[in-house]
């Protein structure tokens, strides 16, 4: 095997696998991918319900421990990130959610010309094959394939009932015109199967003579000549040559650190682990975002959830059925309904709700053992910021991040208001009659604020979309670390792409939003649109 290539690709995630299946579109471009996790041959990847089996197992996954959060009364900032090809969208539960319009005029705003919506849209249109919808903002000829759901449980289909009965509208397309509103989630399938990034991209070009992947493979820092970047060292020793550049598509966890491990970051920091400074860029690492949700749980009258259906004979059959005819539970993406609500009269939803037919565990507490249904809402725009920094100058050790949870509390407030509308929501007719009681929070409860809030405070936990740590903005913004062409400031041959170059996190779920950025970084370095590139 060469070590020597024309671009390198760190992390074969969402985004990644993206950038290395379009730039390895040029027979004459050596394209090296390397992925720290394994490929993804693991068969509950690929059958849409028993991604959470992935997630139980741990298998291929890795989970970052943050500090201990004031924000959520002292308890560990747990996120779980894909650790396999395909990334988070080899382990996600598939909703195909891309944001609001006005998240990404708001980037452009900010200056990053050529990041408003109308310049987005386009691109999301070109990745997309949507089974049922079309017209101006959804794409027919793309390798993402985006489907209606098969399988639509009882306990969905009353939440959606319910959530009308509230007072939201019914919604067909989130991604459509207006977000707002209720009704079932489109997700990234095909024919009953989850369709990756790894899928949908990588599947088609790892046949390509020009394209190497290497997967269980980790890197230890981006290699520099100068102010250039020319590869990256592996842990294992190797030196991997770029003579073109160096593509960062690890995730807003690793991205930072590695960067700050190559000697690009906040020089104080660096210097006091004793690495030598190559770009002094006190942006990396801050920004930190994520979603947080705090669930409303009610148990049902009757046996009705999807308590237990993954255990003895019941699991059993439910794979047969699946296996035969690609029908049934298992071709479920699980959280197969929600919607988004404006709860503070902003004019744009700021609040999501993720609806699971069975009860799960919070904070560190268990599953109540009884069927049921969870009602997540989770703030969409967060004001509070974290940090990712690096605990040595040893590549081996992990980020040490701090999500900063709370730090500001208008997110607290946002997020009481999500449980108050779960709660009316659970209590609205067509959930009142299945639900025999309230578990969480307490009953009563609503009738606290303080306590509502410290119920909040001490149930909350990610919703594993983490963004920002290499932030992108214009010249006169010294905490931006990438330009609005994705560059790394202050070097050369050295890109960003994925969602860390996200200014503010977008109203909604990631993964969308990760290939977009892919394909754009893809772009900027190919100087090619989509429609004029290597069929």
């Amino acid at each position: 095997m060469s070590n020597d290539y024309d671009y390198i690709v760190v992390g074969g995630g969402s985004s990644g696998c993206v950038v290395a299946a379009r730039l390895s579109e040029n027979p004459k471009t050596r394209v090296l991918l390397i992925e720290s996790g394994r490929r993804d041959s693991h068969p509950y990847i690929h059958i849409p319900a028993t991604f959470f089996k992935v997630i139980e197992k741990g298998r291929d996954i890795v989970a970052y421990v943050g500090e201990k959060d004031d924000g959520v009364n002292g308890r560990d900032s747990i996120v779980l990130q894909g650790h396999v090809l395909g990334g988070g969208s080899s382990v996600n539960a598939m909703l195909y959610i891309r944001g609001h319009a006005n998240d990404y005029n708001h980037w452009a705003q900010l200056g990053n010309r050529g990041w408003s919506y109308d310049d987005v849209l386009p691109v999301f249109r070109d990745l997309e094959t949507n089974q049922s919808l079309a017209g101006a903002f959804h794409g027919q000829d793309g390798e993402l394939h985006v489907s209606e759901p098969r399988f639509k449980h009882p306990l969905c289909e009353a939440f959606v009932k319910a959530a009308q009965e509230s007072g939201l509208p019914y919604n067909p397309d989130f991604n459509g015109k207006v977000q707002e509103g209720v009704g079932f989630y489109q997700s990234t399938t095909r024919n009953g199967r989850r369709w990756s990034s790894a899928q949908a991209f990588l599947r088609k070009a790892e046949g390509r003579a020009n394209l190497t992947i290497l997967t269980e493979t980790r890197v230890a820092k981006v290699s520099f000549e100068g102010n250039r970047a020319s590869g990256v060292l592996l842990e294992d020793g190797r030196q991997m040559t770029a003579q073109a550049e160096v593509i960062l598509c690890a995730g807003a966890i690793e991205t930072p650190r590695l960067l700050q491990l190559s000697g690009i970051g906040p020089a104080e920091h660096l210097q006091s682990h004793g690495i030598g400074v190559v770009s002094d860029l006190p942006g990396v690492g801050e920004n930190y975002q994520d979603h947080l949700e705090s669930t409303v749980q009610g148990e049902t009258r009757d046996p009705i959830s999807l308590y237990r259906e993954d255990k003895g004979l019941k699991a059993a059959l439910h794979m047969a059925r699946y296996l035969a005819t690609r029908q049934g539970l298992l071709t479920s993406n699980v959280v197969e309904c929600g919607g988004f609500a404006d709860l503070g009269g902003m004019g744009q939803p700021d609040v999501q709700f993720h609806v699971l037919p069975f009860m799960v565990g919070w904070a560190d507490r268990p599953p109540i053992e009884a069927h049921g249904l969870a009602i997540g809402p989770c703030f969409l725009r967060p004001k509070s910021r974290g940090t990712v920094r690096l605990r040595s100058g040893n590549s081996q050790d992990r980020a040490l991040f701090d999500a900063g949870s709370f730090r500001d509390s208008d997110d607290l407030e946002v997020l009481t208001r999500g449980v108050l509308k779960g709660i009316e929501i659970l209590e609205a007719p067509s959930l009142a009659k299945l639900v025999k009681r309230r578990h969480l929070p307490e009953p009563g409860l609503e009738k606290d604020p303080e306590g509502l809030r410290a119920f909040v405070r001490q149930s909350a936990k990610t919703v594993f979309h983490p963004v920002g740590t290499a932030k992108m903005g214009p010249d006169s913004d010294r905490m931006a670390v990438v330009d609005d062409q994705l560059r790394v400031r202050g070097v050369t041959g050295l890109r960003v792409g994925d969602n860390s170059i996200m200014p503010t996190l977008v109203s909604g779920n990631t993964n969308a939003p990760a290939m977009m950025i892919g394909e754009r970084c893809a772009r900027f370095i190919t100087g090619k649109d989509r429609k004029t590139a290597a069929a």
